[in-house]
């Protein structure tokens, strides 16, 4: 957690500070990340930021937190301007692509969560995984289990199995398209999210005997 410091700091020279982290952590990653750099490009000594918080770890701690928190929240609002009249499936697919349309409009966001995934420190990318995944999982389960309640998920379905999938898929959906030799496969690389949307579809088709409830007779 933050000190006592950096809340007492105002909103404009927060926001410097987490965007000059999130462009550094996010194109450099934790270990190769500079704080000098990550200080000069927000305008303080670089002192200060040991003012607002224990150390670098903390620091890149919260700096990932914060930036799962503001991509759950948006991805919140969008999620309720869906329509939930449609089937389950042709709704996964219509998150999917909010989705991939917000990470293309936040390369900041989207470096962080490449940095979180990519962390070659093991006890580091446990520490802002296990957040960014908390995250995650605070939108899929309560709504896996809604669309449960409304007979779109077979009762023998596993949630939790869901729940993975889609866990899985998030992060990668996130960064194929913009990083090399994450999607051997269906060619994410390079696609624009219009461009994406068939391939997301694909993917929903691929998983759907998986809750369909229809494969039961109903």
């Amino acid at each position: 957690m933050p000190t006592s410091t950096w809340f007492r700091l105002n909103v404009a020279k927060r926001e410097r500070v987490l965007e000059a982290a999130m462009r550094e952590f996010g194109e450099h990653g934790y270990s190769t990340g500079s704080l000098n750099t990550i200080a000069r490009e927000a305008g303080i000594a670089k002192g200060s930021l040991f003012q607002y918080f224990t150390d670098k770890l903390e620091f890149f701690a919260f700096v990932c937190d914060e930036t799962s928190r503001r991509m759950r929240e948006e991805m919140e609002r969008r999620i309720v301007r869906l329509d939930f009249d449609q089937t389950l499936d042709e709704w996964l697919v219509d998150v999917l692509c909010e989705w991939t349309e917000y990470i293309a409009e936040h390369p900041l966001e989207r470096a962080v969560t490449a940095a979180t995934n990519f962390e070659l420190d093991n006890n580091v990318r446990s520490v802002v995984r296990d957040t960014a995944n908390q995250h995650y999982l605070q939108v899929i389960h309560p709504t896996l289990k809604l669309w449960k309640e409304r007979g779109e998920i077979r009762p023998d379905s596993d949630i939790d199995v869901l729940a993975t999938l889609l866990l899985m898929l998030l992060p990668h959906l996130a960064l194929a398209p913009y990083y090399d030799g994450l999607d051997p496969v269906l060619g994410l690389r390079g696609r624009t999210p219009a461009e994406q949307r068939p391939i997301i579809r694909q993917i929903i088709a691929g998983i759907r005997p998986l809750f369909a409830p229809d494969l039961q007779g109903g």
